[in-house]
């Protein structure tokens, strides 16, 4: 095993509408998916990062997430995080997400945690948190679904990993 030490930061809502845009399935095995994004080198930790939805948005949804995040809750090393939801006028957004996977993701590498962080998300306002951490010295890479590419995040991370042929490997199992 490499001691390259490796931090994964998963942008939980985004890698779940572009896994099921593209594969139409949503079903991750968390564990394997770190394991194989890690590839020999050692895992530090997970963070996934989703905002709770709220009960009176649906109590069908509401409880199958919480359920959803009690089974996250007991992976080992594997930390979940949570922003909020917000109603602007006919739609709900996600806020707070951005800022805690880039908090965490420059934090860490200044407490220099990681060698490198491997960003799971297409999402474009993660570049400059991608580039900070970059100065820092740490190596980003950057892994997402053919979905929900951006080309900007593409471009400024250390190394792109393509999740296509990866997450097909990482379906939980029935």
């Amino acid at each position: 095993m490499s001691s390259e030490r490796v931090t994964i930061f998963i942008d939980g809502s985004n890698l779940y509408h572009c896994a099921h845009e593209r594969f139409a399935r949503t079903d991750v095995d968390f564990v394997k998916l770190s394991a194989l994004l890690t590839s020999g080198r050692k895992l530090v930790r997970t963070y996934y990062y989703n905002a709770s939805v709220r009960q009176e948005d649906g109590e069908e949804r509401y409880r199958k997430q919480q359920q959803f995040f009690e089974r996250l809750r007991l992976l080992p090393y594997f930390d979940l995080r949570l922003g909020r939801l917000e109603r602007r006028g006919n739609t709900v957004v996600e806020k707070g997400i951005d800022v805690r996977i880039a908090t965490d993701m420059l934090l860490q590498a200044h407490q220099n945690v990681y060698d490198t962080a491997v960003l799971i998300s297409g999402d474009a306002d993660l570049v400059p948190a991608v580039e900070a951490v970059k100065s820092i010295g740490k190596h980003v890479e950057l892994a997402c679904v053919s979905a929900g590419r951006s080309r900007e995040l593409m471009q400024t991370a250390d190394l792109f990993v393509d999740l296509d042929p990866i997450l097909p490997q990482a379906w939980r199992q029935a």
